[in-house]
């Protein structure tokens, strides 16, 4: 048996205001706004469970427990020495999350068996990957392409749960595809650089076994001004607000 990829060297970070620490490998991906992002749009009530799938370091699992609080907070990520990290960032942060090494085509979880899954699967589909290794792991889809990716999300959420993915803005098309006829209440959220600019990313939300019309949302604007966020961004990214969670989506849940 070969031995355990070691563990990089690793710098602290501080999320959410403050109110998160968060553990990552000095070089290579790195965790920023996409994650907070991405739990900010997961409409996750106290006590249910959700499912990270592709979890990194964590950032996006443990944005939603500091926002939830009381629930079943799981993580999955293929990378061992990655797991290991948020592992040790679910310690960090005094939160009781579990983080399981495994692949999403051959998930070590039982079939229906989540409320929500979060997923913030590799954006590029092809092209040159980058240099450093974990980087190219993070962002180029390799042997899993999203369709599979969604397919092994979809294997675990139980019926009327939902999935929250963010994804660049130009592969919109091949999210829905990966979503149609197994999902309804599709919700659309672009997230805009700056006001006037095109999307970048988009938030896609949706509900497994439904047959509910898409919403597509205003979306959120990051900057007003080339370093500042928007009042609406800084209520997201340092408050840990939800993001487009109306009345409507709570009674879903």
């Amino acid at each position: 048996m070969s031995p355990p990829p070691p563990i990089p060297d690793l710098t602290e970070d501080r999320m959410l205001g403050g109110r998160l620490r968060l553990m990552q490998p000095a070089s290579g991906y790195r965790a920023a706004v996409d994650p907070i992002l991405l739990a900010a749009a997961c409409p996750m009530m106290a006590g249910q469970t959700v499912l990270d799938v592709g979890v990194g370091t964590g950032a996006a699992l443990l944005a939603l427990a500091r926002r939830v609080g009381r629930g079943r907070f799981l993580g999955l990520e293929v990378r061992p020495e990655i797991a290991a990290i948020a592992h040790r960032n679910a310690v960090l942060n005094e939160i009781a999350a579990e983080v399981v090494t495994g692949d999403v085509r051959r998930p070590p979880f039982p079939p229906d068996s989540v409320d929500h899954v979060l997923t913030n699967p590799p954006y590029a589909a092809g092209g040159t990957p980058p240099p450093d290794p974990a980087k190219a792991t993070a962002h180029m889809e390799g042997d899993v392409d999203l369709k599979d990716w969604l397919r092994g999300c979809l294997y675990l959420l139980r019926a009327r749960g939902w999935i929250t993915i963010i994804q660049r803005a130009d592969r919109v098309d091949d999210v829905i595809a990966g979503l149609a006829g197994r999902c309804g209440a599709v919700s659309i959220i672009p997230i805009w650089s700056h006001a006037g600019d095109p999307a970048r990313r988009v938030i896609v939300r949706a509900r497994k076994g439904v047959r509910s019309p898409a919403t597509l949302h205003a979306g959120l604007v990051l900057h007003g001004t080339e370093t500042k966020y928007t009042d609406a961004a800084e209520a997201v990214l340092r408050e840990g607000a939800a993001l487009f969670l109306d009345a409507t989506d709570r009674r879903r849940s």
